[in-house]
């Protein structure tokens, strides 16, 4: 039997010893209270970590993740943590960060066939046929691939932007904010899409919905 996971026990003693050496009370503080500025909507891929590709302490963002960072309006976690994350923490961002090479989108953009996995997938591929034009036009498949990650982000900022209870925080404020990033595996650098949503007033007005009185 493979011991490998006591490796992560044994990380986490030295990232214990470590942090009280550079901040004594980080973890008294930490456990009373989360105040996150920022919800992070990203890909499940092991090497995308919020807070460490941006450099910041534990409580700084809150998470949700899942296979090429969907926003499906019949998730229920998603929503759940969406939820709270604009009812009861009152974060001022929502960031939908994906990456390029992202094997969710890549298998999407193929015809093959990954069985259970292909009831996710059929979700990403509404992105391409949205965008099918453009993505067809592009040749060579690693370049098409990274504007089909970046117009799969895009198309998941406007699901967010979709969603009533997000509207509703809308009519009261400018909050939240709606991002849309991806992260290079390459370089570890993010770049920021220009995409950003904060009104209703941005969406086709079949998704707007009135403000309750």
């Amino acid at each position: 039997m493979s011991d490998s996971h006591k490796l992560l026990l044994e990380g986490n003693m030295k990232w214990v010893e470590n942090t009280k050496k550079f901040n004594p009370d980080f973890f008294t503080k930490l456990s009373k209270s989360q105040k996150p500025e920022f919800l992070w909507i990203g890909c499940s891929d092991s090497r995308v970590p919020a807070t460490e590709i941006t450099n910041t302490l534990p409580g700084s963002i809150f998470v949700q993740r899942n296979i090429a960072n969907m926003v499906v309006h019949t998730d229920s976690n998603l929503l759940s943590v969406v939820n709270y994350a604009v009812k009861v923490l009152k974060v001022k961002h929502i960031i939908v960060c994906g990456h390029y090479g992202c094997g969710g989108v890549l298998a999407a953009m193929s015809n093959k066939n990954f069985g259970f996995l292909d009831n996710w997938l059929l979700h990403i591929k509404d992105s391409y046929r949205y965008h099918q034009k453009e993505l067809d036009a592009i040749e060579n498949e690693e370049e098409r691939g990274e504007r089909y990650v970046e117009l799969n982000i895009l198309e998941q900022v406007r699901n967010l932007a979709k969603v009533s209870f997000i509207q509703e925080e809308w009519d009261n404020g400018d909050f939240p904010i709606i991002h849309g990033w991806v992260y290079s595996l390459k370089d570890g650098l993010i770049k920021d899409l220009g995409y950003t949503l904060n009104s209703a007033d941005q969406l086709d007005g079949v998704y707007q919905y009135q403000p309750n009185k």
